[in-house]
């Protein structure tokens, strides 16, 4: 099926912003709370992992629960799920989605060569939210998060969150390819670091390569795929969302999820 796990992606998103909103005007108890802290049948606590870091930076006291959530989190995302909260549950993720392909269609790829930024960008600015957390008392990031406005205004229907997508999504589209998720956002440079080392991972096979680079011109973190049409081997950096773009796209079926391989095999040259 085309566009499989573009469908699954939405599928994922749009069904964990329902049981949200349905916890708050319904009251079910199957996924309560937001993406900073959640409950799954009342029962097993979910929690942010940026946004505990940044308490814990403030000084803030944090509950057993709040911190047991952040684990099970942490030990999802670094053991299997890599960065895939960027694109499999994030509800930016779709408006930047949107932002790209659109920049595609119009054929506006020739500003990013005008405006550079630094991928390692999104690593300062996770460090000096994390600074400003200690020097203010308060999870600094979180009272200027679009990520958090937008669940906000979407789950309770308040908030700056319509605000905060238009930019991102204007942003997107005008000024950089990916510029929120790649560049600049701090929680997606979190999941970077935390899901580094993930089991699941895509999987190139050389051999099946037509270096058609479909691939790559739909990828939001282009680097990742350095191996393209010269050694089958898997995407082992952490900036990889996990997303499945590149797989959806690939007509020759070289690109593929699997367990995570060290092992590198170059491309036989005829």
């Amino acid at each position: 099926m085309k566009y499989r796990y573009l469908f699954a992606r939405r599928i994922v998103q749009i069904t964990i912003m329902v049981l949200y909103v349905g916890a708050n005007l319904l009251g079910w108890t199957l996924l309560q709370g937001d993406l900073s802290a959640s409950l799954v049948l009342k029962t097993i606590p979910l929690a942010d992992p940026y946004a505990v870091a940044q308490m814990f930076a403030a000084g803030a006291v944090v509950g057993m629960d709040v911190l047991m959530g952040a684990l099970i989190i942490t030990l999802f995302y670094g053991v299997l799920g890599g960065r895939g909260f960027c694109s499999w549950v994030c509800p930016v993720n779709m408006i930047t989605d949107l932002a790209n392909w659109l920049r595609r269609r119009l054929g506006l790829a020739s500003i990013q060569k005008r405006f550079y930024m630094d991928r390692n960008l999104r690593y300062w600015i996770l460090g000096l939210s994390l600074i400003l957390s200690f020097a203010m008392g308060v999870a600094a990031f979180e009272l200027i998060s679009p990520i958090s406005m937008a669940h906000r205004g979407l789950v309770f229907g308040m908030g700056m969150g319509g605000g905060a997508l238009v930019v991102i999504f204007l942003f997107d589209l005008l000024v950089h390819e990916n510029g929120w998720c790649g560049y600049i956002c701090p929680l997606g440079a979190t999941y970077s670091l935390i899901g580094k080392f993930s089991l699941i991972r895509v999987a190139h096979d050389a051999e099946k390569c037509t270096d058609c680079r479909s691939c790559i011109t739909v990828c939001p973190e282009k680097e990742v795929l350095h191996m393209i049409n010269k050694s089958s081997e898997s995407v082992l950096m952490g900036a990889c969302t996990n997303c499945g773009r590149c797989i959806d796209v690939c007509q020759e079926d070289a690109l593929n999820f699997s367990i995570r391989s060290t092992e590198k095999q170059p491309k036989d040259r005829v």
